[in-house]
């Protein structure tokens, strides 16, 4: 219980945390009269990835790079396989060309570089500040992209939004903000409060029971942080597929992808740089590289993914799990 109650706690904690605090946030932006596209492709489409930052972050600072990067490779196996398996097994997801093309293959790069720096060099600062430079050019590239974006021609940032938005409607900006501005501004510093503990306490938690039950600290940031941090992209993409919107839990998950390696890496390697584990770079990178080849060749096979391929790639997340784990 002394190893379980910290990693639960602080998975709640990072959750609740993180909606409060793009709760708040979009509030106060809607407050200060920022774009809803912008908030859009910012705060709502990025935002609740904050647990998944928060926590890699605290991980590589309490010199638990197995947990940091676990988390990051990891969650983006689980976002392909897990997710991505589930809401196809729900309802095929249709996609569009374009998008497939362009993110698609801003994915496939991204990972790519990733794993092929992380083979030759420590994640250095250097590393980490282009990453963050190059998420913030393609938040950019995506913004002028909507702007002229016809309605069936929308990138992976802006589905990404659009499922969180309708899963939760307090994160559409409004408007007339229903709150003051000083009270938008407290929620949303509560939520940060509230990730900075979760994380910490999941972090600790995580190295306790990798010690207790001799497991590799890797295997439990690949596995149970992995899973726990990326929640809300499932939540998110089963009520996509609930509501036959395919392309959109399609466009969620890769863009959490994109995210989760040039902005959790990124912003990793800037505060707390360092090595990638061995155990990451020899196995876990190449299944990255290989389930991101494989959803672009579902989605491209008829510009759809059916559910027997979603069967596939849920099998092949058992399979992976059976393989790492001790």
């Amino acid at each position: 219980m002394d190893i379980w109650l910290p990693l639960l706690g602080g998975l709640v904690l990072l959750v609740a945390g993180g909606e409060f605090l793009v709760r708040g946030a979009v509030q106060v932006a809607t407050a200060l009269r920022v774009s809803p596209l912008v908030i859009g492709l910012t705060l709502v489409g990025f935002g609740t990835s904050t647990p998944e930052l928060v926590t890699s972050v605290q991980a590589a600072l309490s010199d638990a790079p197995g947990i940091a990067y676990g988390n990051i490779v990891g969650s983006n196996i689980a976002n392909i396989l897990l997710i991505v398996g589930c809401a196809a097994l729900i309802s095929p997801m249709v996609v569009a060309s374009s998008a497939l093309k362009r993110d698609g293959a801003v994915m496939l790069a991204v990972a790519l570089i990733f794993a092929g720096l992380a083979a030759l060099m420590p994640m250095g600062r250097l590393i980490g500040l282009a990453f963050v430079l190059a998420l913030a050019l393609y938040i950019y590239m995506a913004f002028r992209q909507e702007r002229a974006a016809s309605e069936a021609n929308h990138g992976a940032v802006y589905d990404k939004s659009l499922a969180l938005q309708e899963t939760d409607a307090a994160l559409t900006p409004e408007g007339t903000p229903r709150r003051a501005l000083m009270i938008s501004g407290l929620i949303a510093l509560a939520g940060l409060v509230l990730v900075v503990f979760g994380g910490r306490f999941l972090v600790t938690g995580a190295v306790s029971l990798a010690r207790s039950f001799e497991i590799s600290e890797t295997v439990i940031g690949l596995t149970i942080v992995a899973v726990g941090t990326s929640m809300p992209e499932l939540v998110t993409s089963v009520v996509a597929g609930l509501r036959k919107q395919g392309d959109v839990a399609f466009g969620n998950i890769v863009g959490s992808n994109i995210y989760n390696i040039l902005g959790i890496g990124g912003f990793t390697a800037l505060i707390a740089p360092g090595p990638v584990p061995v155990e990451i770079l020899r196995f876990d990178n190449l299944v990255m590289l290989g389930v991101s080849v494989t959803l672009v060749a579902f989605a491209w096979t008829g510009l759809r993914i059916a559910r027997s391929e979603g069967a596939v790639l849920l099998a092949g997340y058992v399979a992976y799990l059976w393989v790492i784990w001790p």
